[in-house]
């Protein structure tokens, strides 16, 4: 398979710098200088395959051993440069919403759920061309994204980091996400290969899944990476997918991946999946990260052994080099550095419009939106100012150089003749804000310790004006280590109110906090980030002695203190008089998502369902807006006249969402996912069973529901919008598929279709086309096949074409280990969600004479390309 680097931008501030040109021309010039008989893999004027079979040749056991793991620093996975036969590093980072692993001067942009709720293939180019320039200035040579595992069940922790819970919308938007990263010269890494559909025991379940399930829903998005989007990697699952771990399945890396799909690329493990050495090597791992427990030593013991050959070294290394030579990284090295600011107001601008037009109208009663004459504006929750969500936790988490708040955007937005208030409502889950330096008085003294138990003699002390530190697993200071340390800090605390205060520590790994010699806050364990509160009654004038404590056991390290001051009256008494006293109250109400963990309840967390019926009882003009990574139920729905889903908005958070309340941005948003009405009607829910049965088979999100007669909350695809559209004049060509039977030529279907904008502004259709298949085929009611983004004025048609082939209408057949298709009646159907249907037709699938199925042809895309 030939794969190509594109270096085409979609905007010109997107263009590689001058000076990095300048830059890759001259290493491109020294290079060739360089070039010797001893070397000639170095010369760039001979083919990739001739380089790669030249350095392969030039390279000992161990030079191959020492490409085949890699280990952490500055980047997340590094495996280091050779020197003496010029092999360049090769820097991997998360990426999948951004540059992650702690890096500043980057651009948080919406969560990857956000671009898909774009449903437009253009944003996910764009998105994913931002991740890879960023990248570059970086020198991040791997891209840990995209993520294109189905959303199995709501409650799922790394929901919001990928795209929903329909295969062809993953697929598209990971291709198109793929293909940006990769035109700035940087791999990118599909993951997580797979069925990885929950956090709990994600290290060690077992997914029992049957191999129509798995080729019709849970590989698609993977397989359209490798065979449209040209995907340089694969990061393998940390799950078992029927009976072998991800990272030495044989059936799913060198049946599927390699042999089936032709993948040419390498594969990498999840950090820490790797489980075996002879079978991850023999099965089609080419890559352990980190640390080289299985692919260091161990594996060149094996390979003299003869338990590994060295054939089979030698196509992972090749693996790697090919992808490497072809990406440029011998003749083109970056000019990046971590160090690097990377971000730009042109970033910035990109990262704003995924958000706007990611956000989902759900409900718009008497067309409450858009804000035309309100003139006063309550803003309640603590996501409006105290604590907007903003992003996702874990790998995904990205550091953002600033936040606009809600309640900034909606300030600025309203102008100086419109009255905004905001009130929390209650505190907030997480951290609380930072204590102001001033209340410290002198500061705190911190002593840092070479151990985790702040035992013997400090290494490092220090003063403090407050606590709130991300090290990102580095030293905090000179002469203490990366890792396994600890640290107290001592002072005074000048309380400036009587009343009861209430302290937050957020930290990676553990920490305390003690008053006057008592455990306010105990957060002490070996975890990733962690909130915790504790409150205690303070008297204005009595200082008291702080002492706050933190343990660092290895990997990420950070920690935040954090305190809410006491009000004269309740917080949630406060938020309704301030509705009461407003033409409109908007609340903002989130759920927080992280990898490592799923959510535990549909619901929303702490008092917010409480809050939002408080507020629509006190003004009937409320709305909600919601910043979740999943789905919610919302018991408040026929009490309020707005909710709008606005996802993990990024860095652009409340500029997005005024120019969407205020009408700036028509929304155009379409749900990525189904909503469900009840919590107990639900296709699946995560299991601490290590052994999760896939019972649903097929019927995944949308399926389920209508294959199971289920009426949810919100469907799969819906979105509102400020104006209105109307579909019609359907017509499909040809109505009958016949000569279908000859692999190579396969024949396609047209679809075409009229959308009208029947309203009174301009916006954006979401025209989607589904199929339902013939009663033999035993296949969920339907499925969606395309979609398309289209802009239409007031008034204005336009017709709309859909171009399906051979695999839209195929099923996986178990017994003959390829795609079938089936004679029988196809409905086509076209409308705005998988419940609003607004036109149909149907189609006559015939391709044999005896009308027996036919084997499809493997080069038959599931992307129609």
């Amino acid at each position: 398979m030939k794969r190509t680097v594109r270096t085409a931008l979609i905007a010109t501030s997107m263009l590689l710098s001058p000076m990095m040109i300048a830059g890759t021309a001259l290493a491109a010039a020294n290079t060739s200088t360089q070039t010797s008989q001893n070397q000639p893999w170095l010369n760039p004027n001979q083919t990739v395959d001739q380089r790669v079979s030249e350095l392969l040749s030039a390279m000992t056991l161990d030079d191959k051993i020492a490409m085949l793991h890699g280990s952490t620093g500055s980047y997340v996975g590094n495996i280091p440069a050779n020197p003496r036969l010029g092999i360049p590093a090769v820097n991997m980072s998360d990426g999948a919403e951004g540059v992650g692993n702690g890096m500043t001067g980057v651009t948080q942009l919406p969560a990857p759920i956000a671009l898909s709720a774009n449903w437009d293939q253009a944003a996910a180019l764009q998105y994913g061309t931002v991740v890879g320039n960023e990248d570059r200035g970086k020198n991040v040579t791997v891209d840990l994204g995209p993520n294109v595992n189905i959303m199995r069940n709501g409650l799922g922790g790394r929901t919001f980091e990928s795209y929903g819970e329909d295969p062809y919308l993953n697929g598209s938007t990971g291709v198109q996400f793929i293909k940006g990263v990769q035109s700035q010269g940087v791999m990118a890494e599909v993951k997580h290969y797979d069925a990885n559909s929950q956090e709990t025991n994600r290290m060690t379940e077992n997914d029992i899944i049957d191999q129509r399930t798995l080729h019709e829903i849970y590989l698609p998005a993977f397989e359209a990476a490798v065979k449209d989007g040209n995907v340089a990697s694969v990061m393998a699952a940390y799950n078992k997918v029927n009976g072998q771990y991800a990272s030495e399945n044989q059936d799913l890396l060198t049946n599927v991946l390699k042999n089936e799909w032709g993948f040419k690329g390498f594969v990498v493990s999840d950090w820490g999946a790797t489980h075996s050495m002879v079978a991850a090597a023999n099965n089609g791992l080419d890559i352990e990260m980190p640390g080289g427990q299985y692919f260091g030593d161990n594996l060149k013991a094996a390979v003299e052994a003869g338990q590994v050959s060295m054939a089979t070294i030698d196509d992972k290394v090749s693996r790697i080099l090919r992808e490497m030579f072809q990406f440029g990284l011998f003749d083109h090295p970056s000019a990046g550095s971590p160090s690097n600011v990377v971000t730009t107001s042109a970033h910035a601008d990109i990262a704003k419009q995924i958000a706007e037009n990611g956000t989902v109208l759900l409900k718009n009663e008497g067309n409450i939106l858009p804000l035309r004459k309100a003139k006063s504006i309550a803003v309640i929750g603590p996501d409006g100012s105290l604590s907007p969500m903003s992003s996702g936790g874990g790998s995904a988490y990205v550091t953002p150089p600033y936040v606009v708040t809600p309640l900034q955007g909606i300030t600025k937005r309203a102008g100086s003749g419109v009255n905004v208030q905001y009130a929390p409502g209650f505190l907030p889950n997480g951290a609380l804000p930072d204590i102001p330096a001033q209340y410290f008085g002198n500061g705190l003294q911190g002593q840092f310790y070479n151990n985790v138990n702040l035992s013997g003699d400090p290494v490092l002390t220090r003063t403090d004006t407050n606590l709130d530190f991300n090290w990102n697993g580095n030293s905090p200071g000179s002469g203490v280590n990366a890792d396994n340390w600890s640290a107290q800090w001592t002072g005074t605390l000048a309380p400036p109110t009587t009343g009861s205060y209430t302290f937050s520590l957020s930290s990676d790994d553990g920490s305390r906090l003690y008053i006057n010699g008592q455990l306010v806050v105990d957060n002490w364990n070996y975890q990733p980030v962690t909130t915790k509160t504790g409150s205690i009654t303070l008297t204005a004038g009595q200082p008291v002695q702080v002492t706050i404590q933190y343990m660092q056991g290895g990997g990420q390290s950070s920690l935040q203190l954090g305190w809410a001051p006491p009000t004269g009256v309740s917080l949630m008494d406060q938020a309704v008089l301030t509705a009461k006293q407003s033409d409109v109250a908007i609340v903002f109400a989130n759920d927080y998502e992280s990898e490592g963990a799923d959510r535990t309840s549909y619901e929303l967390p702490g008092q917010q369902d409480q809050l939002i019926e408080a507020v629509a009882q006190a003004n009937p003009n409320t709305i909600v807006v919601l910043n979740t990574g999943g789905p919610v139920l919302m018991p408040w729905l026929n009490d309020v006249k707005g909710v709008v889903e606005a996802w993990y908005p990024g860095q652009e958070d409340g500029n997005a969402i005024a120019a969407v309340l205020y009408g700036d941005v028509n929304p155009s948003g379409h749900l990525p996912m189904t909503f469900p009405a009840s919590a107990t009607e639900v296709p699946a829910t995560p299991t601490s069973n290590l052994q999760v049965n896939y019972t649903e088979g097929l019927d995944v999100g949308y399926r389920w529901y209508d294959a199971n007669n289920v009426k949810p909350l919100f469907p799969f695809g819906y979105g509102l919008s400020y104006t209105t559209f109307k579909y019609s004049h359907l017509n499909v060509n040809p109505k009958d598929t016949n000569g279908w039977s000859d692999p190579k030529n396969p024949g396609e279907v047209r679809v075409d279709v009229d959308v009208t904008n029947t309203g009174s502004r301009a916006g954006y259709a979401v025209p989607q086309l589904y199929i339902g298949d013939p009663a033999s085929a035993n296949e969920p009611p339907k499925q969606l096949k395309d979609y398309q983004k289209v802009y239409l004025k007031p008034g204005e048609t336009k017709r709309v074409t859909f171009t399906l082939n051979p695999r839209a209408f195929s099923i996986w057949d178990a017994k003959s280990n390829d795609w079938t298709l089936l004679d029988g009646m196809v409905s086509i159907m076209v409308g705005s969600s998988s419940e609003d249907i607004a036109v149909q037709s149907q189609l006559t699938v015939h391709h044999t004479n005896d009308g027996k199925s036919t084997a499809a042809s493997a080069f038959w895309n599931p992307l129609n390309n």
